[in-house]
């Protein structure tokens, strides 16, 4: 005989883990400290003007 299973139940379940995956995502994007977020904004600047300096003029 098969298993009985709650619907409202498994709806709530699949939400859940739905949630659990954009939450994951989330923290991946935005977990990070304001000075992690600094000293990668100023490494890209620093390698920018890194670039821009070693262009020869034309």
């Amino acid at each position: 005989m098969a298993e009985v299973v709650n619907l409202r139940r498994a709806r709530k379940a699949k939400a859940r883990v739905e949630a659990e995956g954009v939450a994951a995502a989330n923290r991946a994007a935005f977990g990070r400290s304001k000075g992690e977020r600094q000293g990668t904004a100023a490494e890209v600047a620093r390698l920018d003007r890194t670039l821009d300096d070693a262009r020869r003029e034309r």
